[in-house]
């Protein structure tokens, strides 16, 4: 059983804006154009984000046209929350082991 939380991906996913557009993506497949509207964050800005984003691979991109689409990475997602449940379930079956104190 794992007991361990990647903290890279814990690191990436911090980041409020970061958090925001994952959120976002995780209901539809957005251009930056899309983001910058939803998020009001400056094109830039959000560009870099998005770059953190994609070398992590929480999202992966699709060019469309002119446009890059972004989307989500469900896989990882959901990777990310079975180490979570899987430091739950260790933390329920330790719940009654106490390390004495010397």
């Amino acid at each position: 059983m794992m007991t361990s939380v990647d903290t890279d991906l814990i690191r990436v996913l911090a980041d409020p804006l970061r958090l925001q557009i994952v959120t976002l993506l995780a209901k539809e497949m957005l251009c930056t154009t899309h983001l910058v509207e939803e998020t009001g964050a400056r094109q830039t800005n959000l560009s870099n984000h998005l770059r953190v984003l994609r070398e992590a691979g929480v999202v992966e991109t699709e060019p469309c046209g002119r446009y890059t689409y972004y989307k989500l990475r469900p896989d990882v997602i959901a990777s990310f929350a079975g180490q979570f449940a899987d430091l739950a379930e260790s933390a329920r079956t330790a719940a009654d082991n106490k390390r004495a104190c010397p």
